[in-house]
């Protein structure tokens, strides 16, 4: 297993969603008896994660103590907080980046991931629609269909070795134009945006375009457990969480 990981808290949510769970905060919200956040550090510790980093704010601050290594403080920017997760420890080792709105990451989930990861490969985990399907019966949408496949990707990343300094500006720039469909056909190139929109897009050509854009190899892995795959971006999906606790 990968010795540091960083998890990004600093996710915020209001109206409804906030009352309903009791803070602006969603990585804390209550989830089996502890909250999002301390599911994915204890699903990082058990796989055998030997330093943990966590970006986040004072209430992510507090409702870490004694849990993890270290503690950084988010930025207002969400783009600045990628940069800061990046960098949470010294040198370019390899990093297992994790978000922390999974429900149900496990231990056993994140090993299975990781352990097929190819080497100097940077890799996100990639679940088939059918197995999504099957683990979470009835859930709200998800996914995206590329070149006639329907798949849902995961909140867990493998950077590989030497290549944290060489994604970030990458990474950033992806981060900032992720709700402009212009901005994304800036950086993904005209070619690739139609055939998305014609979805004859695959995941085979995203993997190639990726690997070029970066100069070292991109994957997205296969068959990876759905446990991965379910995040919680609005109340529904954290209501269907609840109802699977």
């Amino acid at each position: 297993m990968i010795a540091d990981c960083v998890i990004t808290a600093g996710g915020r949510v209001d109206g409804e969603f906030a009352s309903f769970i009791g803070t602006p905060v969603k990585a804390l919200a209550p989830y089996r008896a502890s909250t999002l956040l301390h599911a994915a550090v204890r699903a990082a510790r058990d796989a055998g994660v030997e330093r943990i980093a966590v970006v986040g704010g004072a209430e992510v601050r507090a409702a870490c103590a004694g849990l993890v290594d270290r503690v950084i403080e988010e930025a207002p920017e969400g783009a600045e907080n990628l940069r800061r997760a990046l960098r949470a420890w010294n040198g370019d080792a390899p990093l297992l980046y994790l978000t922390s709105d999974m429900p149900f990451i496990s231990a056993d989930a994140l090993r299975s991931f990781v352990d097929r990861v190819p080497p100097q490969t940077l890799a996100l985990p990639l679940t088939e629609w059918a197995e999504f399907e099957r683990s979470f019966p009835g859930a709200p949408p998800f996914g995206i269909t590329l070149h006639g496949e329907k798949v849902v990707n995961g909140g867990a990343f493998v950077i590989p070795d030497g290549a944290r300094s060489r994604i970030e500006n990458a990474a950033t720039r992806l981060f900032d134009a992720r709700k402009s469909l212009w901005r994304m056909a800036r950086l993904a190139g005209p070619a690739l945006l139609v055939k998305f929109l014609l979805k004859r897009l695959s995941v085979e050509q995203l993997q190639t375009h990726a690997s070029r854009l970066l100069g070292f190899s991109a994957a997205a892995i296969r068959g990876a457990p759905a446990q991965l795959a379910y995040d919680v971006d609005s109340l529904e999906e954290y209501r269907y969480a609840l109802t699977l606790a």
